[in-house]
């Protein structure tokens, strides 16, 4: 899922950002649309931990992806 990710004005001091998560889809014409599925906002400092917490995970996936990918070519031979 895509998302859109811009600064949010606010009157506060903190800043914040609005995220738009995309969906795309097909219009009846059978272009490619993208399609606002929902949005959030949230103070960007707290948005810049979620996203360094997801590189993490995702990081640690990898390594497990390319560890199935060695015992797969084990097995392959």
């Amino acid at each position: 899922m895509a998302k859109k990710i811009a600064e949010k004005a606010s009157e506060s001091a903190v800043k914040s950002v609005e995220i738009k998560h995309l969906r795309s889809m097909k219009d009846e014409a059978g272009k490619d649309v993208s399609v606002v599925d929902w949005t959030e906002t949230k103070p960007v400092d707290e948005a810049i931990s979620k996203a360094e917490a997801d590189l993490v995970d995702a990081e640690a996936r990898v390594t497990e992806l390319k560890a199935d990918i060695v015992e797969y070519k084990k097995i392959k031979g």
